[in-house]
């Protein structure tokens, strides 16, 4: 597997019900080969110069670096928030196990 080919995607969204959406079209759409939620989360931030403490539920995304803006443009498109974050990291090592399941498992 070629370094830094794979990507965790991180989705900050308003709740597990949107993050499950969300998640849930983008696995269908072969963007994501998973998507996994951590749905109670607590975010601190300032916003339109007003500072806000809420809860919001985190979505992970297991994918291919090449695939990255077409699952920021697909998440803009289904995501409440005007600004939504959407990042991600490089998986630096992983199984070849796993990383050839994720290559099976989305758009190529």
């Amino acid at each position: 597997m070629k370094d830094n080919e794979y990507i965790v995607v991180l989705i900050i969204t308003s709740s597990q019900k949107e993050a499950a959406k969300i998640g849930k079209i983008l696995v269908e759409e072969k963007l994501a080969a998973s998507a996994n939620i951590i749905p109670s989360i607590r975010s601190f931030f300032f916003w339109k110069q007003e500072f806000h403490d809420i809860p919001e539920a985190l979505l992970i995304l297991n994918t291919k670096k090449f695939l990255f803006e077409k699952i920021t443009k697909r998440a803009k498109e289904l995501h409440s928030y005007e600004i939504p974050e959407i990042i991600a990291l490089p998986i630096l090592f992983g199984s070849n196990d796993f990383l050839g399941w994720v290559k099976g498992n989305v758009l190529t």
